[in-house]
Order: structure tokens, then C-alpha cells, then sequence
């Protein structure tokens, strides 16, 4: 059974994004991105990938990926209707009619959906947020891999932001970088 790994970045006090969904404020180091494209070199973009030199890299952790509409909408305004083409991409969004890509299936039952793609075959499914459907799909979380950034945001999306629904991790493991990002993996208790 695959598990459903929410793989994020977070600010000191939980936001994974600005209030304008940035995320340029994150500090991101060489040796970062070589650890990332070594480890998980899926959850960049495919535009992106060729320009840290890992384009041609298989999958690692992941071959498919949800996410909301939050952040499948930067690449839209670039005009990228499939900004993950190296993985299985499904974006879930009661607000958008249709997506005019084969690649990218829209969806809108966010916790029928992940259950079915845990009972299949293949690598982890990556959760890659926002705030509020991590809110929906909290029970079927099985491991949060976070990215801790030594930033403090003040406002933006919150890293979960739904009903109060306590729900326990274990660390396992941590990795940190020399500019104070550390890499925290929990597994659900």
C-alpha cells in the first residue's frame, strides 16, 4: 500500500507560503538543492528541473502528486497546464470547470481520491498542499516530510487549516544544512 506523504515547506510559524502564495522568501542553498535533486528530485516542476541539471533524474519518492488549486495556479499564469509532467498530477478544486490538459485530472472529492490512489501500486503519493486540503485529507496523511525554513512569514497559508483534529507523528528522521533548513520526516502514530 503507498502512503500519502505531505512533503512541504514551512516557515517558523507554519505557513507554507506567502499571502500571495510566495514562496521566494525561503532560503535555499546549494547544498539544498543538490540534496534534493539526490533525494527528491520529483517536487520540482518539470520547467524548473533543467535548470538545476536534473531534468533527465527518475523519480525517487513519488510518481503521483496532489495539490490544490493554490498551487497549481502559479503555473497557469505562466501558462503551464502541467507543471508536474514527470509524475501523475490530479488537482482538486471546487472552483475550477475543467483543465484543458490529459496530464492533469480534476477532482472533486479530495479524500475518495487519496484513498484509492493508496490502494495502489507504484511510489508514494506527494501531498503538496494547500493549507485548507490538507485540512480534508488530514486522516489519510500517513507521513509528513517537512522542509522547517528559519524564516518567520507573519501571514500567509497555514500548513493546515481545518476542523480541529489532533493527530499524532513520530520524528524518524532529520537531515539539516549548513544555512539552518532542516528536513524532519514523522510517521503517523
Amino acid at each position: 500500500m503507498r502512503k500519502l506523504v505531505y512533503y512541504v515547506g514551512i516557515s517558523l510559524d507554519g505557513y507554507i507560503a506567502g499571502p500571495g502564495g510566495e514562496i521566494d522568501f525561503y532560503p535555499v542553498s546549494d547544498e539544498f538543492m543538490t540534496w534534493m535533486s539526490e533525494n527528491y528530485p520529483e517536487t520540482l516542476p518539470t520547467h524548473v528541473r533543467k535548470h538545476f541539471g536534473f531534468d533527465d533524474a527518475p523519480n525517487k519518492a513519488f510518481d503521483t502528486m496532489v495539490m490544490g488549486l493554490g498551487t497549481y495556479q502559479p503555473a497557469l499564469d505562466l501558462n503551464i497546464s502541467s507543471p508536474y509532467a514527470h509524475v501523475k498530477q490530479y488537482v482538486v478544486s471546487t472552483s475550477l470547470e475543467k483543465i484543458d490538459d490529459p496530464a492533469v485530472t480534476l477532482v472533486r472529492d479530495p479524500l475518495s481520491l487519496v484513498r484509492e490512489l493508496k490502494q495502489g501500486d507504484g511510489l508514494d503519493v506527494w501531498f503538496a498542499g494547500g493549507g485548507k486540503l490538507a485540512g480534508s485529507v488530514l486522516p489519510e496523511i500517513d507521513q509528513l516530510v517537512i522542509k522547517s525554513y528559519p524564516v518567520m512569514a507573519g501571514k500567509g497559508v497555514l500548513a493546515v487549516n481545518g476542523e480541529f483534529q489532533p493527530t499524532q507523528f513520530t520524528p524518524t528522521r532529520q537531515v539539516s544544512f549548513a544555512n539552518g533548513v532542516y528536513v524532519t520526516w514523522f510517521d503517523r502514530k
